[in-house]
């Protein structure tokens, strides 16, 4: 086959999108994505809102690697991190769903009220501000509502198996986020025919997903309303239930998806491949989005005169349970001779049985512009139909409440002493009090009411959201891509995608308003190694052997940084560094463990303490690039993308609370408190100070930009400004640090061992939040034994002194509990970790090293009142060339 044939097949396996692949597609590849997406603010029609709009930091670690000649295995790693403000309904402006009129927006959403007035024909109706008089005003809006920060994670895997004319692949993989988790798995095989001309692809596919969510407590008194006896659980899904749980309302519910895929690809010739397919999937279950209300304005038909009125509440969407979706493809590409690029068109249709047709044209142009560069500027537009239940609100004709009859037609009395006893009442012809018995009762005893029952669901249309993706629209995007091709199969890559969302670009017109008009970016950076291209020569493999076995007899442990330099000028190492941090159980202060009237007593620097942490979780993903520009100096740049998570509780015998701090200790202690995105990043530079045979000696100076977000907030709540998230769970220092290190290695034999002194100095301080956290020591020295000719075990010590927080947050900070204050944070920390090394000495994975260490804490001895250390892993793998 000819290189341009075969440039022509690995373009037609990459999907033009916001990740685009090269032209030279590997057979055998890591890559690590990061990626960056903001959506512009929302128009509230003059409502000024404090929430930001949505903004998704994102990460994605992918590995495909051949077992043996036939059998392949992938795998990939993805993590979002979302927060911002959503839209989780649309009514008219006069609804004030924003708050409007002179306050403004951001406290919470406002999704009842007891006042919108319409005209006969249902319009709605709003005062004007200078004559005093009710003018209709259609004005639709989005209502907005914000969230804390979230994350998900999702890993998958495929394992193929080829034979010379076919193959098949199995996969699976789950996804998991605070309130919705899915467990899925596929089976797709492949057929060449006429000499690998013709290609056919069959797919299977099974998805079966759980939510469980906890509806906003600062919305359930507008969409649970048990007070009129009806309950959201009324007009939702078969497939879900709510239920009250440790004071919240939750919803759960079951979703199964079935899906099937067939496709062809026929090479056209040596210059043209041409793609068809079609799918299928079939949904069933619980299919609704658990925090989209459709705001629904009940209006009594009684009512006389011109202008009626009404109450708003906002019910919990309600969409089909069944689905059946089909999708139509035909994709072309067309290498380009006399320019050496690839065309990439793409057509795809869309539709389903919820009523949305859609339409889909991309394109891209993949270009070489010389020395390993390619350029890939592409445009996508989609178009789509509304489904047939979407509606921007709803109005009923008939009252939210009405007074409850018997069959009889007779109005229907209940105790207002004891409303829930079960005991109806009635007036006789009399207008006497009876009871269901006809016996005359002492009214004075009773203090009779009209029983009230809540509006006839049966009225409301069967299947109902105001979900704007399910509204008409239509989108615009375009974007581009540059990569460079580096030696020894190193890739990057830097993308951005700009994304305009409007119901005026719809094929045929009739979109949604543009009061749902928005436009989003997003930017990516990709670091890709080709592994097929990493088999060296003998005089590579020696070299890379030298880097493993000559410094330091095998990696130091995985959790010691800088530990090593590169062997000579020109080289160059890529890695990726995993770490995990867990405290949970009890509360120490110095190094004992405490109860809860301890901390009551004294954690809170003598204000009332209310609340404790349970537990918490840090992950942090680190890159790795170094490179030597002399024999003597490596620089290193390690950028990091951190989430960590954090639960708290109520202290036995707390001390009383007001109204708002209980609104704030419900909000804490009742949901799981997620941060995560970028960390801060470093930049290194390592000196050799003393190198022989045995022992080796280099320091590192480095600096720690202030990349991470130390400015992370809670959602507001009960109206209530929930101020700054806790110190430990912001993303950076917020500080410009100094890093120095100086670290000692040696080996004989199968022995190796080092040690290492470590610091962390704080340039500033405070940062922009007001406070600066600790300066940190630490010393750590370990050995190691090599097993076997790639492995290697290890055992190290280490110490680390962190001093206290100075400063505290310049804004609304809530303090609740002992983590709330800086004096609860550092101290003194002894551990000892045990680790595994492998290096890869040979064959088409030459030169790749993985290390993992699990680090035990053995002694604390904290400032203040802290939660104690559970331990933290340690796993890293780098290449080096």
């Amino acid at each position: 086959m000819s290189t341009s044939l075969q440039a022509l097949t690995a373009a037609a396996l990459s999907l033009p999108g916001l990740i685009p692949t090269p032209v030279h597609a590997a057979e055998e590849e890591a890559s690590l994505l990061y990626g960056y997406y903001e959506e512009s603010s929302r128009n509230l029609a003059g409502v000024n809102s404090r929430f930001n709009p949505i903004v998704v930091d994102s990460l994605l670690g992918s590995s495909k690697i051949k077992l043996s000649d036939r059998v392949k295995f992938a795998f990939n790693y993805a993590q979002d991190v979302w927060s911002g403000a959503t839209p989780i309904a649309t009514a008219p402006l006069s609804f004030k769903g924003n708050r409007e009129g002179g306050v403004i927006s951001g406290a919470t959403p406002f999704l009842q009220n007891n006042n919108v007035l319409f005209d006969r024909q249902l319009n709605p109706l709003k005062q004007d501000a200078l004559t005093g008089q009710l003018v209709k005003d259609t004005q639709l809006v989005h209502t907005l509502s914000a969230a804390s920060p979230e994350v998900r994670r999702q890993g998958d895997f495929k394992l193929g198996y080829e034979w010379n004319e076919v193959s098949l692949d199995v996969g699976g993989g789950i996804s998991v986020e605070n309130d919705y988790e899915s467990r899925f798995g596929n089976l797709a095989g492949r057929w060449d025919l006429n000499q690998k001309l013709t290609s056919l692809n069959l797919g299977l596919s099974y998805t079966n997903s759980d939510t469980h969510a906890i509806l906003d407590h600062d919305v359930t008194p507008y969409i649970w309303n048990t007070s009129g006896g009806y309950e959201v659980r009324n007009i939702i899904s078969n497939n879900s239930q709510i239920t009250k749980t440790g004071g919240n309302t939750l919803l759960q519910g079951n979703r199964q998806d079935w899906g099937t895929a067939f496709g062809v690809t026929q090479i056209l010739n040596e210059g043209a491949l041409l793609e068809a397919g079609v799918s299928y999937n079939r949904s069933t279950g619980y299919m609704a989005n658990p925090y989209k209300t459709v705001e629904t304005a009940f209006v009594d038909p009684s009512q006389t005169g011109d202008v009626l009125s009404g109450v708003a509440i906002g019910l919990l969407e309600k969409r089909p349970e069944e689905r059946n979706q089909w999708t139509e493809n035909l994709r072309y590409v067309q290498h380009i001779a006399g320019l050496d690029a690839a065309f990439h068109f793409d057509y795809r249709f869309f539709h389903d049985d919820w009523g949305i047709n859609a339409h889909t044209f991309e394109a891209d142009w993949v270009q070489p512009i010389g020395n390993n560069w390619t350029i890939t500027p592409k445009v996508r537009y989609y178009s789509q139909d509304a489904a047939d239940f979407y509606t921007p609100f709803m109005v009923s004709n008939q009252a939210l409440n009405k007074n409850a009859v018997d069959a009889n037609g007779r109005p229907i009395y209940v105790s207002a002493n004891n409303p829930n006893n079960g005991q109806v009442y009635f007036r006789d012809a009399d207008f006497n009090l009876i009871d269901a018995n006809g016996r005359i009762v002492d009214e004075n005893a009773i203090n009779p009411v009209n029983k009230t029952v809540p509006f006839d669901g049966s009225k409301l249309p069967a299947n109902y959201s105001s979900d704007h993706r399910l509204s008409g629209f239509g989108a615009l995007s375009g974007g581009i891509t540059v990569s460079k091709r580096f030696a020894k199969g190193v890739t990057l890559e830097a993308g951005a995608e700009y994304y305009t969302h409007a119901g005026s670009l719809k094929l045929g017109g009739g979109g949604e308003g543009s009061y749902a008009d928005y436009n989003s970016y997003m930017v990516n950076a990709v670091l890709k190694v080709d592994l097929s291209s990493l088999s060296l020569s003998s005089a590579g493999s020696k070299h890379a052997e030298h880097l493993f076995h000559n410094h330091h007899g095998g990696h130091a442990p995985a959790g010691v940084m800088f530990d090593h330099m590169l062997d000579k000028s020109g080289d160059i190492m890529v890695g990726a560094r995993y770490m995990y941090g867990t405290q949970s159980g009890n509360i120490l202060q110095g190094s004992n463990s405490v109860s809860d009237q301890a901390i009551i007593n004294n954690g809170c620097n003598g204000s009332p303490c209310f609340t404790t942490p349970t537990g918490m979780n840090m992950n942090m993903i680190m890159v790795d690039l170094m490179y030597a520009p002399t024999d003597s100096l490596t620089l290193m740049l390690m950028p990091q993308f951190v989430d960590m998570n954090m639960t708290t509780r109520v202290l036995d015998g707390a001390p009383s609370a007001t109204v708002e701090q209980q609104a704030l200790i419900n909000h804490h202690t009742l949901h799981e408190h997620t941060t995560g995105g970028i960390g801060d990043t470093g930049m290194y530079a390592m000196v050799k100070l003393f190198d022989q045979t045995i022992h080796h000696v280099h320091g590192t100076l480095g600096l720690s930009a202030p990349t991470g977000d130390v400015d992370v907030k809670f959602r507001d709540t009960h109206r209530i400004d929930a101020g700054f998230q806790h110190y430990g769970m912001q993303l950076g220092s917020g500080t410009w640090d100094f890093k120095p290190s100086i670290t000692y290695t040696g080996n004989i034999d199968q022995y190796s061992w080092g040690a290492q002194l470590s610091g962390t100095v704080r340039l500033e301080d405070k940062n922009k939040s007001g406070f600066a956290f600790g300066d940190i020591f630490q010393s750590t020295a370990w050995g190691s034994y090599k097993l076997l000719n790639w492995l290697s075990a290890s055992v190290r010590g280490v110490y680390t002194v962190q001093g206290s927080i100075k400063g505290e947050f310049n804004g609304t900070f809530n303090k609740l509990g002992p983590v709330d204050y800086p004096s609860s944070y550092g101290g003194r920390y002894w551990d000892v970790g045990f680790g595994v090394n492998a290096f890869v000495p040979s064959g088409d994975l030459q030169g790749n090293s993985l290390g993992f260490e699990w680090l035990q804490p053995v002694s604390d001895d904290v400032n203040g009142y802290q939660l104690q250390r559970e331990g933290a892993l340690s796993a890293t793998w780098s290449y080096a060339f």
